[in-house]
């Protein structure tokens, strides 16, 4: 049986090579052969070595792990970041150490604390919701740890991100419902301190002017990002006497509990009520009827933020002095909730 205490040393006699030369190979040196890390790896795996990450961390002076904080793991819009993240720093011989929030301020505190614990190169993160203080965010930048935001960003501490373009977005799908002939455009909306649903909210007002349409005090809400916010918000606009006849809304999760209030008071008739979403959830294209929405690309959005960081880890001077912001098209996703069959040539 072969010793599983096997040593870089006990590795490096072997090989006829250096240990320093194992070492470097381990962990993907790039003064080290492709041929030479292949021979490293080999005998490193017929001796049953384990490489102890955490003691080359140590004398590298990096772990080669990249920490990711979301603000919900049942989201598929974040897990598909991740595996974006995850598609560049395997490449790149790094590691992703996930953290999820909850959505909750002191969930993220304890995540930041965590990956700072862990001793993690670099920190990649969306904002909590309940979030409205960023000293946790701030001490990560005092300890020189790269940080970049993707998604939800705070504009005023100055870090790098990647985020949608959600002002054209929601224009675009307001936009959208207007030229199907929609006439009572409601909207349904997040939390405001949230910035992108603040932009979200102003490219809804945007189209809405920009056509000539009067916005209806009534026809705007905000809630929370759920499902039961969007049933409760629908169910109070659609029973009033000027109902509107359609909803752009926020987020997809909303557009669901709008779809599913509107089957349930008035059963769904093609172009009798339009609902368009925001974020291309996996469900969305399920739904019946199958629902609009706007596409974040997020798998792009998860390479180009490690992209960021990969960028800003190769020149040490730079960490978080660069505040860069990657901005990406959205796409709309035109699907049966928004169409109205009237304007259908």
């Amino acid at each position: 049986m072969v010793d599983r205490n096997t040593t870089i040393h006990d590795l490096a006699r072997m090989l006829q090579i250096s240990a320093s030369t194992v070492s470097r190979a381990l962990n993907d040196h790039p003064a080290i052969s492709a041929v030479t890390r292949e021979r490293v790896r080999e005998a490193a795996k017929a001796c049953n070595y384990r490489h102890n990450r955490l003691a080359s961390s140590l004398r590298l002076g990096r772990s080669k792990i990249i920490g990711v904080i979301i603000p919900s793991a049942r989201i598929s819009f974040f897990g598909s970041v991740v595996h974006g993240i995850e598609n560049i720093a395997r490449k790149k011989g790094y590691s992703v150490l996930l953290f999820q929030s909850n959505e909750k301020q002191d969930f993220e505190e304890q995540g930041i604390e965590t990956l700072l614990q862990s001793n993690v190169d670099g920190i990649l993160a969306s904002v909590a919701m309940e979030t409205r203080n960023y000293a946790h965010f701030e001490e990560v930048k005092k300890q020189h740890i790269p940080l970049i935001f993707f998604d939800r960003s705070v504009d005023h501490l100055n870090v790098p991100a990647v985020v949608i373009d959600d002002y054209k977005g929601s224009y675009m799908a307001t936009n959208h419902l207007i030229i199907q002939g929609y006439q009572r455009i409601a909207y349904i909306g997040g939390p405001q301190h949230i910035e992108i649903f603040d932009k979200r909210l102003l490219g809804y007002l945007d189209a809405m002017k920009d056509h000539g349409r009067p916005v209806d005090n009534d026809l705007v809400a905000f809630g929370e990002i759920s499902t039961d916010s969007g049933r409760i918000i629908a169910t109070r606009m659609l029973e009033n006497k000027q109902a509107p006849d359609a909803f752009a809304t926020v987020e997809d999760f909303t557009a669901l509990g709008v779809l599913q209030t509107v089957r349930q008071l008035s059963g769904y008739r093609p172009g009798s009520t339009g609902v368009i979403g925001f974020a291309n959830e996996a469900f969305s294209e399920f739904l019946t009827p199958s629902l609009s929405t706007v596409d974040q690309q997020t798998n792009l959005m998860g390479e180009q933020a490690a992209n960021l960081f990969f960028s800003g880890h190769q020149h040490p001077e730079q960490v978080n002095t660069n505040n860069q912001k990657i901005i990406l098209e959205p796409r709309m996703i035109i699907r049966e909730s928004s169409i109205n069959p009237e304007k259908q040539s």
